[in-house]
């Protein structure tokens, strides 16, 4: 198994936390701000081809208005997103992995996004974002959550099954649609709806 390779300091307010890589490099865990936008950008031109089409799942030169419009503006109580950013203010601060909680409308099912730049990969960040995603989804009541990952992504897909996520057939070919049931409380359902008002 491999070894964490960073430590965690929770701070306020919720959702933030200061993580300390083991090269003495530190990031700042928080919810994405509008401000970040063309940080957001800065950082895609960075990424390698690969890494781009493991997200994305084809190759792109660049993210579009309108699509680092909506990352930045997430609707409150269907769309969740947090940024491993340089622990500077947003619009300043270089972003190293975003991941994206996002409710399809009309259920409680949502679908996760994540991407983990190479400059802090390889440490576990990953895993520890996607775990923040399953904890605010339990708490807004959901059922399940699903992602579509290309065949070849290896590590998300070992990722996801680390957590419990089953394989299904993906939407089409070369894609394989991982899904986590969520056992959900009446309480926490009652927390979720007053969430959304």
């Amino acid at each position: 198994m491999k070894h964490i390779l960073y430590k965690r300091h929770p701070i306020a307010p919720p959702w933030h936390e200061r993580i300390v890589l083991d090269d003495r490099r530190e990031l700042l865990m928080r919810p994405i701000d509008p401000a970040d936008a063309p940080c957001l950008r800065e950082g895609f031109a960075l990424l390698t081809p690969d890494e781009v089409r493991m997200r994305y799942q084809h190759p792109m030169k660049s993210l579009s208005e309108d699509y680092v419009q909506r990352l930045t503006h997430p609707r409150k109580g269907r769309e969740f997103v947090l940024v491993l950013a340089e622990p500077l203010p947003p619009g300043e601060a270089l972003i190293g992995a975003v991941a994206r909680l996002s409710q399809t409308d009309g259920s409680r099912d949502a679908e996760f996004a994540i991407l983990v730049s190479h400059f802090i990969a390889g440490r576990g960040l990953g895993l520890l974002l996607m775990k923040k995603l399953v904890q605010r989804a339990r708490r807004c009541g959901l059922e399940s959550i699903r992602g579509d990952v290309l065949e070849d992504n290896t590590a998300m897909l070992h990722l996801a099954e680390q957590l419990g996520f089953v394989r299904e057939s993906g939407p089409e070919a070369g894609l394989v649609r991982v899904r986590l049931t969520l056992a959900v409380r009446e309480e926490t359902l009652h927390q979720a709806r007053e969430l959304a008002h």
